[in-house]
């Protein structure tokens, strides 16, 4: 009788980690559902800027997003009624990931606002974990003139094209 006991204990055992792995790749597999069901709900508009020169990586960041005087200057022409830019990274592009930049009015639970007054800036939980650390600049350039992600610590260069 106690063989038989020792044994049901380890089918016992043996069952219950295979139950918890099986909860554990579930919860893992959801996980990455709802990131991109919130990304593919998540759209803004169509100032979508892809990251041509940049790839993302884990190293971690230890400061907040860093807003240039351009960026403020501008944000102070432009803003009206409430509105802030929001800076969203979303998939897309050649490394697989695309920032977006868009006027918005609306402020969500997990928003953290960056900056005072008419020049704000606002990012959601899961795009600030690619741009903790970067610098939002706003460039004029012959072609192009608009808001940029530049410096950003969890990128690193990778493609050339």
């Amino acid at each position: 009788k106690r063989q038989n006991f020792v044994l049901n204990l380890i089918s016992v055992r043996l069952y219950l980690q295979i139950v918890e792995n099986f909860i554990l790749n579930m919860i893992t597999i959801l996980n990455t559902l709802l990131r991109k069901e919130i990304r593919s709900n998540f759209k803004l508009g169509h100032n979508a800027i892809p990251l041509l020169e940049s790839r993302f990586c884990s190293s971690p960041a230890k400061q907040d997003v860093i807003l240039t005087e351009n960026c403020i200057k501008r944000l102070n022409e432009i803003c009206e009624n409430g509105q802030f830019l929001r800076v969203v990274v979303e998939g897309g592009g050649c490394s697989g990931f695309q920032y977006k930049f868009d006027l918005d009015t609306r402020i969500a639970d997990d928003d953290k606002i960056f900056g005072t007054g008419k020049s704000r800036v606002v990012i959601d939980k899961i795009s600030l974990d690619f741009l903790k650390g970067a610098t939002v600049d706003y460039h004029t350039e012959l072609i192009r003139t608009g808001f940029k992600i530049v410096s950003n610590p969890k990128a690193e260069q990778g493609c050339s094209c």
